[in-house]
C-alpha cells in the first residue's frame, strides 16, 4: 500500500465501527473476487519446489525479512534459491534479473533490490515467466516474495506472514478492513503461519487468532526481528529516524531498544519515494536536532545518490523461536 491505513482497521473485530459496517457490501465483493481468482487452477507447476512467503493483510507484515531468512536457511542446506517478485513500485514488466549495480528501485521496486544482495532475484508482472527464467538460470528452489493470492504458479509450501502486534486487525476484507481475503479462507490454503513480534504481541495475537489456524491444520511459527550486530554503537547515539514500511513504529522501537537517543522521527507511507526535496527537509530537521539520519535497509535502497553516504541503515534479521517446523517442511520437499 502507498497510503496509511485508516485507524478503524485496527478496531476490535467485535466492535469494528460504523465505517467498517458501511463498507461491508464492498468488502463482500472484494472477498468474492479474491475467492474466484485463487480458485483458478495454477497456470504452471515449476520443475523445482516453490515456496511462497505471502500474507493475508495488505501492507507490510515482515515478508522481506522472512524471504531473507529463507534464503539463508536454504543456502545453509546447500540449495540455490532464486526469488521472484512483482517488483511493487517499479516500472519493469520483466522478467528481469535484478542487478543492484545497474538497477534502481524506480525500475525494480525496493524489496527486490534489497533481496538481490542475498540471492538472485527476478522481477516481472508474470510470476510464472519469472519462475521459468529462474529455472533456466540454475535455481534449485524458487521463493515467491508475496503472491499468496496469485494462481499463476503452483505453491509447494505457503508461508503466511503476519505482524503479531497488528494481527488481522478488525478481521474484515478491504475496504472495510486490512485483509485481502477472510482469515479462514487464507488459512485453508496456508501450510505455515508465521507471526512476527515480541512476546507480548505474540500472546495477544494467539488470543485473537482463536481457532482459525488450528481448525485449518496450519503449523505455527513465531519469530522476532532483531537488529543485526554490525559493530555500530547505537547506545546514546542522537538519531533522527524515518521509515516507509508497513508499521514505521517497529523501526523506531528497535532503535529505542538499542539505546539510541531518538530525537526525531518521521513515519512515511509504505514505499514512499524519497525525493531530494523530502530528504533535504529531513536533513535540515536532523541537523537542527543534532541528530544522525537513520532509516531501514528497505528505505535505504531508495535514497537519492547524494544522500547514501549521509544516512545510516538499521539492518534487522528474522530470528525464529523454534525453526523445527520450518526445517521439517523443507525436508518434506527434499530440501
Amino acid at each position: 500500500m502507498s497510503l496509511r491505513p485508516p485507524a478503524f482497521w485496527q478496531r476490535p473485530a467485535a466492535d469494528p465501527g460504523w465505517a467498517a459496517r458501511a463498507a461491508a457490501p464492498l468488502s463482500a465483493l472484494y472477498a468474492a473476487a479474491t475467492a474466484r481468482r485463487v480458485a483458478r487452477a495454477p497456470r504452471r507447476r515449476a520443475g523445482i519446489p516453490v515456496i511462497c512467503a505471502g500474507n493475508i493483510n495488505v501492507g507490510g507484515t515482515g515478508k522481506t525479512p522472512t524471504v531473507i531468512a529463507l534464503i539463508e536457511r536454504l543456502t545453509a542446506r546447500g540449495r540455490a534459491p532464486h526469488v521472484i517478485s512483482r517488483g511493487y513500485g517499479g516500472s519493469e514488466s520483466g522478467p528481469l534479473r535484478v542487478d543492484p549495480l545497474r538497477h534502481d528501485a524506480a525500475r525494480t521496486g525496493d524489496e527486490p533490490l534489497l533481496i538481490s544482495a542475498f540471492a538472485p532475484c527476478w522481477v516481472g508482472r508474470d510470476r510464472a515467466a519469472c519462475a521459468r527464467a529462474a529455472e533456466a538460470a540454475g535455481a534449485q528452489v524458487i521463493l515467491m516474495d508475496d503472491g499468496f493470492q496469485d494462481p499463476a504458479l503452483h505453491k509447494d509450501l505457503a508461508v503466511v506472514v503476519v505482524d503479531a502486534a497488528a494481527g488481522f486487525g478488525n478481521g474484515r476484507v478491504l475496504p472495510g478492513g486490512p485483509l485481502r481475503e477472510p482469515v479462514a479462507a487464507g488459512m485453508a490454503r496456508a501450510d505455515l503461519l508465521l507471526s512476527i513480534g515480541p512476546p507480548q504481541a505474540q500472546a495477544q495475537f494467539d488470543a485473537a487468532l482463536g481457532d482459525h489456524a488450528e481448525g485449518a491444520g496450519v503449523v505455527r511459527l513465531r519469530g522476532a526481528l532483531e537488529a543485526l550486530r554490525t559493530g555500530m554503537e547505537w547506545e546514546g547515539m542522537p538519531v533522527y529516524a524515518f521509515a516507509g514500511i508497513g508499521r514505521p513504529e517497529k523501526m523506531f522501537e528497535t532503535l529505542r531498544d538499542l539505546g539510541a537517543d531518538l530525537r526525531g522521527t518521521r513515519a512515511l507511507d509504505d514505499h514512499q519515494p524519497l525525493s531530494r526535496a523530502l530528504m533535504s527537509r529531513m536533513e535540515a530537521e536532523a541537523a537542527a536536532l543534532g541528530a544522525q539520519l537513520v532509516t531501514t535497509e528497505k528505505d535505504a535502497v531508495r535514497l537519492p545518490p547524494e544522500f547514501r553516504g549521509k544516512v545510516l541503515a538499521l539492518p534487522v534479521r528474522l530470528k525464529l523461536a523454534d525453526p523445527a517446523p520450518l526445517d521439517a517442511a523443507l525436508s518434506a520437499l527434499g530440501l
